[in-house]
């Protein structure tokens, strides 16, 4: 007698598919977060020069985190706008539209002229096509993760789901091994002057292959038929759909505000030790451009590694408990952070990001199933975006911005280290008042009041 298949398991048959599903989504989250990262190195390194040439070298780059932090400004319209017709049409055809307006943005990026040329325009030009880059990110990221879990089993849906995430540090390891290698090869000046455009003009290739990949996959078969269900109901005139966006306001705004808390401590600690990184250990501890890029590289690599880990930890021991260890083992490393980076070196830097970036990939990997089990069906995309890009506004967008100016203030790192500190505190409130969502039946979310069924 053969053995029956465990529960939640994906059919044999499925396997195939569901393989592509995930590839497509790891490859389409890694393009779009390339080029998101790569604008936020560029703002680090050179875009305060190019862009902003009239202020002295920390003002300019606080200039440029302003332009930084613009594109997390339109992350939730972008989250509202793709949320809300990937709740109507589907999630892949978003997915596509969201691609292009990336990769097209951030080659054209690649294409501006500079202040010196144009003066004011150039860094007008700049901001639109930041704000570009956030609408699209900000319909990118609940896409990519419902494609999987919506695909998925209910009992590895952590591990699963945590793979699109895991575009997040692929984005950040290729953007960062671009411009490691652009700084090994040439001159800071050849760089400054035109060398910094080469990986901006380099998204155009990887969009091409984002599209080939993300165009090979199919509809979620949880929206399909949730789909098909609303559009019997409204055919027996049963009941009138309202829009996804409204309907994830009225019934679901304390999942909303859960989603939010529980990104502030993930995404302020994140752009601290990813970008602000690249402005204390050049400017304060005096390390060398191409030491940071490539310690940052490593550890960009070893999140990599780690993000699935904690996604399958977290189901076997919930989402809550993975992501407030996180958050409180990340409280107390950004007190530690600083003062290694001052002990100068790539070890130093190494070890501060790459220790950094696995106690925040705990927080991090278990994200995606924990937002998408929040939510019905028809209000998914909605719901996980507005939680998640809202939050963006108030964290990673001014993470940078913020550290920079506290570090200009006092001249000290520890005010940035406390500000780190604080968000993992109010991340931790929201994860208390938190249910646990491990083993819930997406498939059994039909409506936007409905109680999620457990798998048991």
């Amino acid at each position: 007698m053969s053995a029956e298949p465990s529960p939640g398991a994906v059919p044999k048959a499925q396997r195939g598919s569901f393989a592509k599903v995930v590839a497509s989504s790891l490859i389409g989250t890694t393009v779009e977060w390339y080029d998101f990262f790569l604008y936020g190195s560029a703002a680090a390194l050179v875009f305060g020069a190019v862009f902003f040439p009239d202020s002295d070298p920390l003002t300019g780059i606080l200039l440029a985190f302003g332009t930084y932090a613009i594109g997390f400004v339109a992350r939730p319209l972008g989250g509202l706008v793709f949320g809300h017709y990937g709740d109507r049409i589907g999630r892949k055809k978003l997915l596509v539209i969201s691609l292009l307006m990336m990769g097209g943005a951030t080659f054209a990026i690649g294409l501006l002229p500079t202040y010196a040329t144009v003066g004011v325009a150039a860094p007008l030009l700049l901001i639109g096509l930041r704000l570009i880059q956030g609408f699209a990110l900000g319909g990118e990221w609940g896409g990519a993760v419902l494609l999987v879990s919506e695909h998925g089993s209910a009992s590895r849906r952590g591990f699963w789901a945590s793979w699109p995430q895991a575009g997040v540090p692929c984005g950040n390891l290729l953007a960062t091994a671009v411009l490691a290698v652009l700084a090994v090869v040439m001159s800071d000046a050849s760089f400054e002057s035109w060398g910094w455009r080469i990986p901006f003009l380099l998204s155009g290739v990887l969009v091409i292959v984002g599209l080939y990949v993300r165009m090979a996959v199919e509809e979620s078969p949880v929206f399909t038929a949730a789909a098909q269900r609303a559009e019997q109901a409204r055919a027996r005139q049963e009941a009138a759909e309202r829009a996804p966006l409204l309907e994830v306001l009225r019934h679901h705004w304390r999942q909303i505000l859960v989603a939010m808390g529980v990104r502030l401590a993930e995404n302020i600690s994140y752009y601290v030790i990813t970008a602000f990184i690249l402005v204390y250990a050049v400017q304060q501890a005096g390390i060398d451009n191409s030491v940071v890029l490539n310690a940052l590289l490593v550890a960009a690599a070893v999140q990599l590694v780690s993000i699935p880990i904690w996604g399958a930890l977290s189901d076997r021991f919930g989402r809550r408990p993975v992501i407030a260890f996180g958050a409180i083992s990340t409280g107390v490393w950004a007190f530690a952070f600083f003062p290694i980076i001052d002990s100068g070196g790539f070890v130093a830097v190494l070890v501060a990001a790459a220790v950094g970036l696995v106690l925040h990939a705990a927080m991090y990997g278990p994200q995606a199933a924990f937002f998408s089990e929040l939510f019905g069906t028809r209000t998914r995309y909605s719901g996980a975006s507005i939680g998640y890009q809202l939050a963006s506004i108030v964290a990673g967008g001014l993470a940078p911005m913020i550290a920079t100016w506290l570090l200009s203030q006092f001249g000290t790192a520890l005010p940035v280290s406390m500000y780190v500190a604080v968000a993992c505190v109010l991340t931790m409130v929201a994860v208390v008042v938190s249910a646990e969502t491990r083993g819930r039946d997406l498939a059994g979310i039909t409506g936007s009041t409905a109680q999620p069924e457990k798998v048991t």
